[in-house]
C-alpha cells in the first residue's frame, strides 16, 4: 500500500462527522515507525543493477541539503560506475527544517528535527566539508573556501538560499537556510517580542516568545490591545506558507490559555492576496475572518527599532495619473509612504536571496537565483549544469514537496545527458508541483497542492480547500520519516 491508498484507506473509514479520525485509527498512523514509513515511500522505482545507467562522468554536488543529497542518493543508485562528490560545510544540512514551525508552536522540541549530514552521504559518494566560494563554468571547476579546486564534468547547485534579515534596517546578519551560525541576527532575533521560525534556534526562541505573549495577556488590563505583528517580506521565500502558519499556531496558543481577546493579531505581506491560487487564497480569507485576524496588503517590513518596539512598514498603492490620448486611459501611478506601527510581539520572516557566491557568478542572474528551463532544470546557458531546490529560479518551487518532484528529474535529465542526449531532447520534466501544508490551528491542517496551472491538485480524494485533523496527522507524524527515511535515500 502507497502512501496515497493509506491515508485514503484511513480517512475513508472515519466515520466522524468533523472528519476527524477515530482514536484507534489515529493511533494505527501515529505508531508507524520510520522503518515503516520507509517502505511505504520506497515503493517508488529506481534503478536496479541489472539496468543501471552505464554512463560515467565525474559529478559534483553543490549543497548537500535535502535537495543535493536525495539527488547524490538517486544518482548513486542509478549510475552503474558513479563518481559522485558533495559539497558541504554545515555537519547538520540534512536537518529537517519544515519541523521548526512546529517546534515554534510547541509541538516538537529542538531534537526532533537535528540529522547529522554524515549520516546520510550513501556510501561511495565523497564528502567535501568546505563551502564553494567561486563558479567557473567555463573551464568546468569550482573552488572551495580553503582554496581547492574542484573540477566536474557535471555540475548540479543545490546550496538553498539565504536569510537575510540585515536588508531590515535595524536587524543584522545573514543566515543560510540550515546553519546555526546565526550570532549577528541574533543580536536583535529571539528576544524582547522580536522572533522568527525560519531558523532553528528562531524557532525554539519563538515557541518561549509565544509563552511571554500569553502571560504578558494575562496581566494586561488596558483597554488597548496588545499588538502582534506577522510580515511577509517582498522577496521569493521558501515555505510561503509559513508567515500564516506561525499566525494560526500563535492564535491557537492564545485561545488556549484564555486571552485571545486581548491580542490584536495582523498579517502583512508585501502582496497583494493571500495565495497565488485563487481557490486557496478564497479559503484562507475565510479562516482569517473566522478567527477575527485583521490583515493589510502590499505592506513590507523595512525597518524595525527594537527599543522602542516599532516597525517600519512601507506601503504602497495605486493612483489613477493623467490621461494618455494615445491608449486612451488614465496612467496607473504607483505611490508609497512609510508607516510605523507599535508592537508587543512581531514575526518576522526575513527577505530571501540566493548566496552571493551563487548570484554573483556566471552560474547566477541579475536575480541572483540560477536561471534553469523551469521544466527540465538544466541551466539556461551550460548543458553539463543543473540546478534544483530553493536556488533555482522556477516559479513556486521553493518548497521540500517540490524538491521532492525536482530531483528525479535532474537524475533523469543528468544520466541522459551524460549518454548524448541533447537539451531540446530532454524527457523528465518538472511541471511546478508544489504542496503546502498550511498548519491553521493546533490538529488542523489545509494540504495545498498545485502546480504551474494555479489550480488545486490534490492528491486525495477530499476538498483541497477544507482544514482536517487527518491532515494534521500526515504533517506531524509521516512527513518527516518520509523525508528523512525515503526522500534522502533516493527512493521517495
Amino acid at each position: 500500500m502507497d502512501t496515497k491508498e493509506l491515508i485514503t484507506s484511513l480517512f475513508a473509514e472515519s466515520k466522524m462527522d468533523d472528519s476527524r479520525l477515530s482514536r484507534r485509527d489515529a493511533m494505527k498512523l501515529m505508531g508507524i515507525s520510520p522503518i515503516a514509513a520507509s517502505a511505504i515511500v520506497g515503493t517508488s522505482t529506481t534503478a536496479t543493477e541489472a539496468n543501471a545507467s552505464d554512463a560515467k562522468g565525474k559529478i559534483i554536488i553543490v549543497g548537500g541539503g535535502l535537495a543535493g543529497m536525495s539527488t547524490a542518493a538517486r544518482l548513486n543508485r542509478e549510475l552503474s560506475h558513479p563518481d559522485i562528490t558533495v559539497i558541504e560545510p554545515d555537519p547538520i544540512s540534512v536537518s529537517y527544517q519544515p519541523g521548526q514551525t512546529l517546534i515554534a508552536g510547541g509541538v516538537w522540541d529542538r531534537d526532533a528535527i537535528v540529522y547529522n549530514r554524515d549520516d546520510f552521504v550513501p556510501d561511495g559518494v565523497t564528502l567535501i566539508q568546505d563551502k564553494v566560494v567561486t563558479f567557473d563554468p567555463a573551464n568546468n571547476k569550482v573552488v572551495t573556501g580553503s582554496g581547492q579546486i574542484v573540477p566536474y564534468d557535471y555540475l548540479i547547485v543545490a546550496t538553498g538560499l539565504m536569510l537575510d534579515y540585515g536588508a531590515i534596517k535595524g536587524l543584522e546578519g545573514t543566515i543560510t537556510s540550515a546553519t546555526s551560525d546565526n550570532d549577528a541576527v541574533k543580536k536583535k532575533v529571539g528576544k524582547d517580542g522580536v522572533y522568527s521560525i525560519y531558523f532553528q534556534d528562531g524557532a525554539v526562541d519563538t515557541w518561549q516568545g509565544i509563552q511571554d505573549l500569553i502571560e504578558q495577556a494575562k496581566n494586561h488590563t488596558g483597554e488597548e490591545k496588545l499588538q502582534a505583528l506577522f510580515t511577509h517580506p517582498n522577496t521569493a521565500i521558501k515555505c510561503g506558507g509559513a508567515p500564516k502558519k506561525i499566525m494560526y499556531l500563535t492564535d491557537s496558543r492564545l485561545r488556549e490559555a484564555g486571552v485571545r481577546d486581548k491580542v490584536e493579531m495582523t498579517f502583512l505581506p508585501n502582496g497583494s492576496k493571500m495565495f497565488g491560487v485563487p481557490e486557496f487564497h478564497d479559503a484562507i480569507v475565510k479562516q482569517f475572518e473566522a478567527r477575527d485576524f485583521k490583515w493589510e496588503y502590499k505592506t513590507n517590513l523595512i525597518g524595525i527599532d527594537t527599543d522602542k518596539k516599532i516597525a517600519t512598514f512601507l506601503h504602497r498603492w495605486e493612483e489613477q495619473g493623467e490621461w494618455d490620448d494615445l491608449l486612451e486611459q488614465h496612467e496607473i501611478v504607483i505611490k508609497t509612504k512609510p508607516v510605523e506601527k507599535k508592537y508587543d510581539f512581531i514575526h518576522i520572516t526575513p527577505p530571501m536571496k540566493a548566496p552571493d557566491e551563487v548570484g554573483n557568478s556566471p552560474i547566477g542572474s541579475s536575480a541572483g537565483w540560477v536561471p534553469v528551463v523551469k521544466e527540465t532544470l538544466q541551466h539556461v546557458k551550460y548543458d553539463n549544469v543543473f540546478c534544483l531546490g530553493d536556488v533555482a529560479a522556477v516559479p513556486m518551487g521553493k518548497t521540500g514537496g517540490s524538491a521532492r518532484k525536482q530531483y528525479k528529474v535532474v537524475v533523469d535529465n543528468l544520466i541522459a545527458t551524460m549518454q548524448g542526449v541533447k537539451r531540446n531532447n530532454l524527457k523528465a520534466a518538472y511541471h511546478g508541483y508544489t504542496v503546502c501544508p498550511l498548519i491553521t490551528g493546533i490538529g488542523t491542517v489545509m494540504l495545498a497542492e498545485f502546480d504551474w496551472s494555479k489550480k488545486p491538485t490534490p492528491s486525495f480524494p477530499f476538498d483541497p480547500t477544507k482544514e482536517y485533523y487527518m491532515y494534521w496527522l500526515l504533517k506531524v507524524y509521516m512527513l518527516k520519516p518520509m523525508t528523512i527515511y525515503g526522500m534522502l535515500s533516493g527512493r521517495a
